[in-house]
């Protein structure tokens, strides 16, 4: 009779080591789907800056070549009246280049500042990785 009381207790034992098991893998996948959910929104979020950056910068660009072309054109009119025609034109375009240069540099470090990795979510996933293997141990 003690043997069948052995056998009984070991027998619920591994029912409850296998529920537990099956609550830390159930667990383990809740965090894997919100942590996915939190990189999605993570990243969602990164790239509407991104693109409002970018929408920015496009609009910025078009009204800028439109005023360069009127500015450019009085600039050479301007200088006409004392330089050659063509030397005028060619240091109007030189100024030109330039200034679109710094600019596009200027933008360019911008979009640099926009991450779209989802940094919290590797931290996070990483110390949900540090725990887990803690608890196995």
């Amino acid at each position: 009779m003690s043997t069948d009381h052995i056998s009984d207790r070991e027998t619920s034992d591994d029912r409850s080591f296998s529920r537990i098991l099956k609550e830390i893998v159930n667990h383990f996948a809740s965090i894997i789907r919100s942590e996915l959910e939190l990189a999605r929104t993570e990243i969602g979020q990164d790239m509407k800056r991104v693109a409002g950056a970018g929408a920015f910068m496009a609009f910025g660009a078009l009204v800028m070549l439109y005023a360069f072309g009127f500015a450019g054109l009085s600039a050479v009119y301007a200088l006409e009246t004392t330089l050659a025609p063509w030397l005028s034109a060619l240091i109007v375009a030189v100024v030109a280049v330039i200034i679109a240069l710094v600019f596009l540099q200027i933008g360019r470090s911008r979009m640099k500042l926009a991450s779209i990795k989802p940094d919290k979510t590797i931290q996070s996933l990483q110390e949900n990785f540090k725990w887990t293997t803690k608890q196995t141990r």
